[in-house]
């Protein structure tokens, strides 16, 4: 878990001014690792009541673009944040609750990280997303994931 120190440390690295919407969206994502839009900024308002939306959409928008939070999509998912920045994880979706994890790069000879043919191109990350069920799931319950 980050400290607040922590926090405001990373977002003066990334030359931002530390606010309060700020600090308490980063918080929320580091709580709540994968959650979507949604669910910070019911986390968000939980510390900050009068918030708004489009404060949390804003300091979102601008700190996954500074590298301070990671946004993901998954196919046919909501956007979701993590705060697990700085390397090239991969994650694991459940078909089923949507549930998300991470999951390290595969250590040895891993299959189609690297490409026939890069086209030119300048790779710098590879994504890789895993989908199946998780154990809630594949053992039949359907109740929404913690």
């Amino acid at each position: 878990m980050l400290t607040p120190d922590d926090v405001s440390a990373m977002l003066r690295q990334a030359s931002l001014r530390v606010t309060k919407p700020r600090l308490a969206v980063v918080a929320a994502v580091d709580k709540l690792p994968h959650a979507d839009t949604e669910s910070v900024i019911a986390a968000v308002r939980a510390e900050l009541p009068h918030v708004s939306h489009q404060a949390v959409y804003d300091s979102l928008h601008t700190l996954s673009d500074l590298g301070v939070l990671r946004r993901i999509q998954p196919a046919g998912s909501v956007a979701r944040y993590e705060t697990r920045v700085g390397d090239n994880h991969h994650h694991l979706v459940c078909r089923s609750c949507g549930a998300v994890a991470d999951a390290d790069c595969a250590i040895g000879e891993t299959l189609c990280l690297t490409p026939s043919n890069t086209h030119g191109f300048r790779i710098d990350e590879a994504e890789v997303v895993y989908w199946g069920l998780c154990p809630r799931c594949a053992d039949g319950d359907a109740s929404p994931p913690p």
